[in-house]
């Protein structure tokens, strides 16, 4: 299985767990409760042209010291603790492909609780959501315990424009890595190719 890897330096944090406190709220977006409907599209080798749209709502969002004890968890105990310390998060929202057809052993239908969700200004004026929550396993994956369970969260990236649709993207098999030597995260994808949240829309839940 082809991987990607991206490298992302500490100074900035990992653009998935979001920029610096938020300074303001543009107005196109609502107060939350939110939800947002985009159209999805797999350019992953795993379960290739999956296409369909995807709800995802948020009910609220990680304090600056969730982020930052999320953060140092993942500095000091490295993925393994990060993974237990986002499973025992509170749930900020929900993500799910409502019109999911057929065999669903990843529940793709009902869906899955977010357990991080952060939002910052955009220098045009608009607004992004990071969001991030650990992957849900079938019972047939974790038995089998294939090379996929070593890649176990699911982060997503929104960009709300000021006026019109967003855009985004998501990694739904991510392994996260802290390099002490280069003092950097790493972010490595199961699956080679991007997926692709296009026309975003965002209303008040």
């Amino acid at each position: 299985m082809n991987k990607a890897r991206v490298r992302v330096l500490l100074a900035v944090t990992a653009m998935w767990f979001g920029a610096a406190a938020v300074e303001s709220i543009q107005a196109q977006v609502p107060d939350l409760p939110v939800r947002m409907r985009a159209f999805l599209v797999n350019m992953t080798n795993v379960a290739t042209g999956t296409n369909g749209i995807v709800e995802i709502t948020v009910d609220r969002l990680s304090t600056a010291e969730e982020r930052k004890m999320l953060i140092e968890t993942m500095q000091a105990k490295g993925q393994n603790g990060l993974l237990k310390a986002l499973e025992k998060a509170s749930v900020k929202g929900r993500i799910r492909v409502p019109g999911w057809m057929g065999p669903d052993p990843q529940n793709w239908r009902l869906g899955w609780d977010l357990r991080y969700a952060w939002r910052a200004p955009l220098d045009d004026g608009g607004t992004r959501f990071v969001l991030a929550t650990d992957r849900y396993m079938s019972m047939l994956e974790i038995r089998n315990q294939p090379r996929s369970v070593d890649y176990p969260f699911t982060f997503l990236q929104i960009d709300i424009p000021r006026e019109g649709k967003g855009k985004g993207g998501a990694s739904v098999y991510t392994q996260v890595q802290f390099d002490k030597k280069k003092n950097a995260i790493e972010l490595e994808r199961y699956s080679a190719g991007n997926t692709m949240l296009n026309e975003v829309t965002i209303e008040k839940k």
